[in-house]
């Protein structure tokens, strides 16, 4: 099996390669006679963050101008600049996406592979994202995912966070009997879900590779509702669908619903991932907030899933490639992820950066760049939104035949490549 076949470069034409190859980036200065490279930036979040590191990198390099992108929509205008062949010198995007993977593979990105700052990272972490075996892209945060909860209604019913599967549906259990609401569910929104979907499937395959050979690398019409594999997906998908399990109205509730519902301890529970702490803390709950990892079998199989978040790739057609590298590899040092980390709070891959050991995401931040802490199987899908539809309409239904007809409609178009 290959997992990086050749892609099809959805829309990225000949033309559009060539285009890149002949115009690239010219050498440009400013008026002081600084090398100027432009950082393309999609977490809009951290401008100001951002702002203070680039201006930290300039006081140590003041013949690199760093100028720094940062627009609204930021996804859809660096996809209509990549296929204009107007690439920016380094660019934040992310390494699980089929765009990145597609670029990759047409040659938008330089070569890291090899380079000193990659040591930098936590477990050879930008390794995850090789594309045929080559590093295009340096991964200094990650996002992960799990099960947040209120730690202190835990405390006061004498509740512990499970450790395997058995203990979390005893848990649930538990917290019906003390008279409390298990989960907070958006039903309107299905990536939502989606953490906890796919950390369903890895737990019960024993690996994010062993759950895509199963969905997306198997034969066309081939996931049944006889399976053992989906028979065991569904029962933990049951555990959040079952009725009298979720807050009141969760069939029609969003993901600031949900939010708002555990924030005011309508449920002691929801599923979603590290970039939901902020929306919570916005939300002043009169409790203390943890996590856990999504259980396995078994003690110490528990997991999570995500992917690299603030990660750097640089034009392979740059014309300031030294200056550019130059800033990857400051990146690569613990002073300005600090500064990020601090203000941020997801995990970081470079070594040397000071981690919050009482952070609501730490039993989380705990597996990052570990081999508990899984990539998003939808880095060798084609599209996502589908999973997510079908993720949701089976707690609303819990039909396990609708789900096997749900997942193999969405995953046969992609299994026209295998041999």
């Amino acid at each position: 099996m290959k997992w990086f076949k050749k892609l099809s470069y959805l829309g990225i034409a000949s033309a559009s390669v060539l285009a890149l190859a002949a115009c690239g980036n010219n050498e440009e200065t400013n008026a002081d006679g600084k090398v100027v490279i432009e950082f393309f930036n999609q977490k809009k979040e951290m401008e100001a963050t951002l702002e203070e590191i680039i201006q930290d990198f300039e006081k140590l390099h003041p013949d690199i101008d760093v100028q720094m992108t940062s627009v609204p929509d930021a996804g859809t205008v660096l996809k209509t600049r990549m296929l204009s062949g107007d690439v920016p010198d380094v660019i934040n995007l992310y390494p699980q996406n089929i765009d990145f993977q597609e670029w990759a593979n047409a040659g938008f990105f330089y070569d890291m592979t090899g380079q000193d700052y990659l040591d930098n990272l936590k477990n050879q972490y930008a390794d995850k994202y090789a594309i045929n075996g080559k590093v295009y892209n340096v991964p200094l945060t990650a996002n992960v995912s799990g099960i947040y909860y209120n730690k202190t209604k835990f405390e006061e019913l004498g509740l512990e966070a499970p450790e395997t599967w058995d203990e979390f549906v005893q848990l649930v259990d538990d917290i019906k009997a003390a008279g409390e609401t298990p989960f907070a569910i958006a039903g309107t929104e299905g990536w939502t879900l989606n953490g906890y979907h796919q950390l369903s499937l890895i737990t019960t395959t024993g690996s994010a590779d062993a759950a895509n050979e199963y969905l997306r690398y198997s034969q066309p019409n081939s996931i049944s509702a006889d399976d053992e594999i989906l028979q065991a997906d569904a029962s933990r998908l049951d555990l959040i669908a079952e009725e009298g399990n979720q807050q009141a109205n969760w069939k029609g509730a969003s993901y600031n619903d949900a939010i708002v519902a555990f924030t005011t301890e309508e449920a002691l529970m929801t599923t979603n991932g590290s970039w939901a702490l902020a929306a919570m803390r916005q939300q002043d709950p009169a409790f203390e907030i943890s996590t856990f990892a999504f259980p396995g079998e078994e003690p110490g199989q528990s997991a999570t899933v995500g992917a690299g978040d603030l990660a750097l790739s640089i034009a392979a057609e740059t014309e300031n490639l030294e200056a550019a590298e130059t800033f990857v590899a400051y990146m690569t040092t613990p002073e300005p992820m600090q500064k990020y980390y601090d203000v941020d709070g997801s995990p970081v891959a470079v070594i040397g950066v000071e981690e919050d050991t009482d952070s609501p995401l730490k039993a989380l931040n705990e597996l990052a760049f570990t081999d508990k802490h899984y990539v998003w199987m939808a880095q060798h899908w084609t599209s996502e939104e589908d999973f997510f539809t079908a993720t949701a309409n089976y707690l609303m239904t819990q039909d396990l035949e609708g789900l096997a007809d749900e997942l193999n409609a969405f995953f046969n178009p992609m299994k026209a490549d295998l041999e």
